[in-house]
């Protein structure tokens, strides 16, 4: 069968185009349709494929293989029709703002300060770049700096073919060695140079913006998170939504919310202290009552079985270890309702009883599940309004 013709490759503005049929099989959910030529970009180079359609079928992906595009539609086509192919092209000039973008990204980084991209990736949300050593906040402000002035100043992109054998005459970025016969160089005027697949729009002016929104440490360089384009323009609305509604919850200008946020914190900070300190104290005067009527066996060991009906996890491991403190032969039990469930933990001091056996008991009783060791376990169950009878059941027995 014949290699079909990519017109996207050298007019990535072309969004339609008639086309024949030249095979469609039957997939699990879908049709594999070629053709003799089409503007759909099939996914590779880290780009994402172009979706569009076929006549009326929806082509929902597409792939290249040995110099054939397919085409996964929703629908069958007849094979030797002539059909028209339809290129969604909000798609295709997102695909091209982000790919152009990460193309303009690296020169920058490579360019100021010699670190090279060895990975690409884009998705429906970002695009990311990994990069082969660390860089700076400041400098990567500096990188975004120099793209933004790169495509403000709406420069060329200009598509070239050469011999794999001439490869290493030409000065570029980045290079695939590995290629063989006739290679497609993307290169932007007095700027980005390399061997690419993708589509590109003629002038940088097309990707708009771009701007970083990550950098992070990874595998002993740094991943580069950034959007371009329209992505660009609703992560600055999301993010001035945010803040619009923060300031107006807080009374304070959008430039004040850091300062406002960073008091609250310390606030709570400071509450959440003061409120453990409380409880401990409540805990403290609760525990001498409740260790003098806790149940004691022929051994002389004590449990102490607590119901709480407010308590959060934090809390009834704090009172455990309160009960349990400065004690000998001594197992704390705590319950408590969170939603429709009931958890417990036990504890146990020196000597006292097996809480994993405990645990494996209350389990029975409620269909709980659970377990922890002899000093320490815990288990939830589903809510039930008789729980409180149950754990008294459980201290009499």
């Amino acid at each position: 069968m014949q290699n079909t013709e990519k017109l996207y490759e050298n007019d990535s503005l072309l969004k339609e185009c008639c086309a024949k049929v030249l095979a469609c099989n039957k997939k699990a959910n879908d049709y594999e349709i070629v053709l003799d030529r089409t503007v759909i970009f099939p996914e590779g180079g880290g780009q994402s494929s172009d979706k569009g359609w076929i006549n009326d079928a929806l082509v929902t992906h597409a792939a290249e293989k040995d110099g054939q595009v397919f085409h996964y539609c929703n629908a069958a086509l007849a094979v030797g029709s002539e059909v028209l192919v339809k290129l969604d092209w909000a798609e295709r000039l997102d695909h091209m703002q982000q790919h152009c973008g990460e193309h303009l990204l690296s020169y920058a980084f490579w360019k100021l300060f010699g670190a090279n991209n060895i990975g690409f990736h884009m998705n429906e949300q970002s695009v990311f770049v990994d990069l082969d050593k660390g860089v700076s906040p400041e400098e990567v402000m500096q990188a975004e700096d120099f793209v933004n002035a790169e495509i403000w100043e709406d420069k060329p992109i200009n598509i070239s073919y050469i011999s794999s054998d001439d490869l290493s005459e030409r000065e570029m970025r980045k290079k695939n060695e590995n290629i063989k016969g006739i290679l497609r160089i993307v290169s932007i005027e007095h700027g980005d140079s390399c061997t690419c697949c993708g589509t590109h729009p003629p002038a940088t002016g097309m990707v708009g913006i771009i701007r970083v929104i990550g950098a992070d440490r990874h595998r002993g360089g740094m991943r580069i998170e950034f959007v371009c384009g329209r992505r660009a323009l609703l992560d600055a609305r999301r993010k001035h939504e945010a803040i619009s509604a923060t300031n107006a919850l807080l009374s304070v200008k959008p430039e004040e919310v850091p300062t406002a946020v960073r008091k609250l914190k310390e606030e709570l900070a400071e509450i959440t202290a003061r409120l453990k300190n409380k409880t401990l104290e409540l805990y403290q005067l609760r525990k001498d009552s409740l260790a003098a009527n806790a149940s004691r066996d022929n051994d002389g060991r004590r449990i102490v079985l607590v119901s709480e009906e407010d308590c959060t996890a934090k809390d009834a491991k704090l009172f455990a270890q309160v009960l349990t403190a400065d004690e000998e032969k001594l197992t704390a039990g705590i319950f408590y309702r969170v939603g429709e469930r009931i958890n417990y933990i036990f504890m146990s001091s020196e000597g006292g009883r097996d809480c994993k056996l405990l645990c494996q008991t209350v389990n029975q009783l409620l269909s709980g599940k659970g377990g922890g060791n002899a000093a320490f376990a815990q288990g939830s169950a589903a809510y039930c309004s008789d729980w409180g009878k149950i754990i008294k059941s459980l201290s009499e027995l």
